[in-house]
C-alpha cells in the first residue's frame, strides 16, 4: 500500500504541471493560435520564478514565497508570448517557426543571464515549501495519505488553475469567442467579434499558464535550474492533442502522461519494477514511446479546431 501512495504522489509532481501547460496551449489554440513555444515560455517562467526564489529566499519563506514566484512566472510567461502572438497574429507569421524560434531562444536567454549575474548557469535554490501533512486533511484515511501527505501546494494551485480555466472557456461569453474564433472566425468577426483581441487574450493566457506549468515542474523535482524542463512543454503539446483540445479529457491525458513519467523517474522505488531485468534507459524512454503511440493512433480522429494556425484576414471574409 506505501508503494501505491508513493506512485500517487509522484505522480502529482509530474501531472500537474502537464496540465496546466496543456490547458494554457488548449487557450491559444482554441483561439486559433499554434503555440509551439509552450517549451520556450515554460523555461523563461522557470527561469524569474526560481531566480525570485533565490533572491528573496533569505528574507521571505514558506509558501508566500513560492506563490509570489508563481505570480513572477505566470507575468514572465504572459509578456514572452506577447512575442509569438505579435508574429503570429499582427505580422501574420508561420506559427511553428515563431513557436519554435521562441523555444530555441529561451534556454540560451536563461543560461546566459545566469551566467553574466551569478556567473554560473545553475540556480540554485532550498525547497522549503515540501509539506509532509496538510493539517486535518492530512489524518483522513486513504484521501489523506494520498493527496495531504508529502505533497506542494502547487498541486491544489494546479487543480484550482484547472478549475477556473474549464469555467471559463466553456460557461462564459469569453470562453463562447474564444472558441469561435478558432473554428470560423469570420463568423466571429461578422457578429462583431475582436478576432484579433480574443487571440491575443487567448496567447497570451497561454503564455500565463506556460510559465506557471515551468515553475510548477521544477520545484517538486529539483533543487536548482539548468536552463531546461527537460522536454515538458513538447509533452504537454502530446497532452494537448491526447486530450482533443478539451478540458476534461486534457485531466486524464495529463494524469495518464503523469504516471508514466512517474515509472520512468522512480523506477527504482517501485519493487515490481526494480526487479525486473530491464535497462534503466528503456524505463527513462517510457513516456515518449507512449506518446508516439498514442499520437500514431488518435491523428486521424484529431479535433483540432478548424482555423487552428490560420492566420485571420478580415478582408477575406
Amino acid at each position: 500500500m506505501n508503494t501505491f501512495y508513493f506512485v500517487i504522489q509522484q505522480t502529482m509532481f509530474f501531472a500537474i504541471p502537464l496540465l496546466i501547460v496543456a490547458i494554457g496551449g488548449m487557450y491559444a489554440e482554441r483561439s486559433g493560435v499554434i503555440n509551439i513555444a509552450l517549451e520556450g515560455i515554460m523555461v523563461m517562467g522557470a527561469f524569474t520564478g526560481i531566480f525570485f526564489i533565490n533572491i528573496f529566499q533569505s528574507s521571505l519563506s514558506g509558501q508566500m514565497l513560492l506563490l509570489l514566484a508563481i505570480l513572477v512566472s505566470g507575468v514572465t510567461g504572459g509578456v514572452f508570448s506577447l512575442l509569438h502572438a505579435f508574429a503570429a497574429i499582427n505580422m501574420k507569421a508561420d506559427q511553428t517557426i515563431s513557436g519554435t524560434a521562441l523555444n530555441m531562444f529561451a534556454p540560451a536567454f536563461a543560461i546566459f543571464v545566469a551566467r553574466m549575474i551569478q556567473g554560473v548557469q545553475q540556480i540554485q535554490f532550498t525547497d522549503t515549501f515540501h509539506i509532509s501533512k496538510v493539517p486535518v486533511l492530512g489524518d483522513i484515511p486513504i484521501i489523506g495519505d494520498l493527496f495531504f501527505q508529502n505533497c506542494y501546494v502547487t498541486t491544489y494551485v494546479g487543480i484550482l488553475i484547472f478549475i477556473i480555466a474549464t469555467i471559463v472557456i466553456n460557461n462564459t461569453r469569453f470562453g463562447l469567442r474564444l472558441r469561435a474564433c478558432g473554428e470560423h472566425p469570420g463568423a466571429a468577426d461578422s457578429v462583431g467579434v475582436n478576432v484579433t483581441k480574443i487571440r491575443y487574450a487567448g496567447t497570451v493566457i497561454s503564455g500565463i499558464l506556460a510559465g506557471i506549468g515551468g515553475l510548477v515542474f521544477v520545484i517538486p523535482t529539483s533543487t536548482n535550474f539548468n536552463g531546461s524542463v527537460a522536454g515538458y512543454g513538447f509533452l504537454a503539446l502530446a497532452v494537448l492533442i491526447f486530450g482533443q483540445w478539451r478540458s476534461g479529457k486534457i485531466f486524464f491525458a495529463a494524469f495518464f502522461f503523469g504516471i508514466m513519467k512517474t515509472l520512468a523517474s522512480a523506477y527504482s522505488a517501485i519493487p515490481l519494477l526494480k526487479d525486473l531485468p530491464i535497462p534503466k534507459d528503456v524505463y527513462k524512454m517510457i513516456p515518449y514511446i507512449a506518446t508516439l503511440i498514442i499520437l500514431a493512433f488518435l491523428s486521424k480522429n484529431s479535433q483540432a479546431p478548424k482555423a487552428e494556425g490560420i492566420p485571420y484576414d478580415k478582408g477575406s471574409r
